[in-house]
């Protein structure tokens, strides 16, 4: 009999949801002392990464978010998941992900057609899409204010909200 096995990584802790979790939280105190932002996340009752959405502002600088943001990527890969850190402006307009390099240079694996002209932003346009729903009204907002438009699994409120909610 053959058995249908996943080509996808399984992670390496016993909990990896609460391990990613407890990441993100990580990655909300360090994105809020960032001027301008606004952090919201995805609701996954089984996650098999992150996807943290970041509302910024034109004077914001990306430098401590992209630290964060690596910080929260390289967790997540070394229990065999994933983060993505979206960027939104305040009008509800995708305009890419964190770059994953520490310096801006050309590299043969940058999507960024623009290196160099808002350091730290890949604009990955080509490549992803967000709806406008979705950037209008994430399923979760964490930062300035907590705020759940779904139901909420019971981790994430006990690792995530409650942790939050209790260090603001």
């Amino acid at each position: 009999m053959r058995r249908n096995r996943s080509h996808s990584p399984m992670p390496s802790v016993a909990e990896p949801g609460k391990a990613l979790l407890i990441a993100v939280c990580s990655f909300v105190r360090a994105a809020r002392s960032v001027r301008g932002c606004c952090v919201s996340v995805t609701n996954k009752p089984i996650p098999k990464d992150a996807d943290v959405l970041v509302t910024i502002d034109d004077t914001t600088d990306l430098t401590g978010l992209a630290r964060a943001g690596r910080r929260l990527k390289g967790f997540a890969q070394t229990i065999n998941l994933g983060a993505d850190i979206f960027l939104a402006d305040a009008t509800g307009c995708y305009l890419g992900r964190i770059c994953q390099y520490r310096e801006c240079h050309p590299r043969v694996a940058c999507l960024a057609q623009h290196c160099g002209r808002r350091t730290h932003l890949n604009d990955d346009l080509h490549v992803v899409t967000l709806s406008k729903e979705l950037l209008a009204a994430p399923p979760i907002d964490l930062w300035p204010d907590v705020v759940g438009r779904l139901k909420v699994p019971p981790d994430v409120e006990a690792l995530l909200l409650t942790e939050l909610e209790r260090v603001r």
